[in-house]
Protein backbone atom coordinates (compact mmCIF):
# COMPACT_ATOMS: atom_id res chain seq x y z
CA UNK A 1 0.00 0.00 0.00
CA UNK A 2 3.01 2.13 0.76
CA UNK A 3 4.00 2.00 -2.70
CA UNK A 4 1.07 2.92 -4.26
CA UNK A 5 0.54 5.75 -1.97
CA UNK A 6 3.79 6.78 -3.24
CA UNK A 7 2.81 6.79 -6.40
CA UNK A 8 -0.51 8.04 -6.12
CA UNK A 9 1.02 11.34 -4.27
CA UNK A 10 4.11 11.66 -7.04
CA UNK A 11 1.07 12.21 -9.60
CA UNK A 12 -0.60 14.54 -7.66
CA UNK A 13 2.75 16.49 -6.95
CA UNK A 14 3.28 15.72 -11.00
CA UNK A 15 -0.01 17.50 -12.08
CA UNK A 16 0.32 20.26 -9.51
CA UNK A 17 3.46 21.20 -11.60
CA UNK A 18 1.89 20.83 -14.96
CA UNK A 19 -0.85 23.09 -14.07
CA UNK A 20 1.25 25.69 -11.85
CA UNK A 21 3.87 25.43 -15.61
CA UNK A 22 0.78 26.03 -18.11
CA UNK A 23 -0.71 28.91 -15.49
CA UNK A 24 2.71 30.48 -15.85
CA UNK A 25 2.91 30.25 -19.15
CA UNK A 26 -0.70 31.51 -19.53
CA UNK A 27 0.38 34.54 -17.75
CA UNK A 28 3.39 34.95 -19.53
CA UNK A 29 1.61 35.23 -23.30
CA UNK A 30 -1.00 37.32 -21.73
CA UNK A 31 2.09 39.86 -20.91
CA UNK A 32 3.57 39.75 -23.95
CA UNK A 33 0.21 40.17 -25.59
CA UNK A 34 -0.56 43.20 -23.79
CA UNK A 35 3.05 44.39 -24.31
CA UNK A 36 2.57 43.79 -27.77
CA UNK A 37 -0.45 45.81 -28.10
CA UNK A 38 0.48 48.90 -26.17
CA UNK A 39 3.80 49.01 -28.53
CA UNK A 40 1.09 48.84 -31.75
CA UNK A 41 -0.61 52.12 -29.85
CA UNK A 42 2.63 53.82 -29.36
CA UNK A 43 3.50 52.73 -32.79
CA UNK A 44 0.22 54.35 -34.20
CA UNK A 45 0.31 57.59 -32.03
CA UNK A 46 3.63 58.38 -32.77
CA UNK A 47 2.48 58.47 -36.83
CA UNK A 48 -0.23 60.61 -36.06
CA UNK A 49 2.07 63.04 -34.42
CA UNK A 50 3.50 62.45 -37.67
CA UNK A 51 1.45 63.16 -40.05
CA UNK A 52 0.29 66.27 -38.03
CA UNK A 53 3.63 67.52 -37.77
CA UNK A 54 4.02 67.18 -42.02
CA UNK A 55 0.58 68.86 -42.45
CA UNK A 56 1.69 71.70 -39.88
CA UNK A 57 4.90 72.26 -42.09
CA UNK A 58 2.94 71.81 -45.20
CA UNK A 59 0.42 74.64 -43.93
CA UNK A 60 3.49 76.94 -42.60
CA UNK A 61 4.93 76.81 -45.79
CA UNK A 62 2.08 76.88 -47.83
CA UNK A 63 2.45 73.42 -49.83
CA UNK A 64 -0.70 71.63 -48.91
CA UNK A 65 -2.81 73.31 -51.45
Amino acid sequence: MDSQNASFNAGQAKGQAEEKASSMMDKASNAAQSAQDSMQQTGQQMQEKAQGAVDAVKNATGTNN
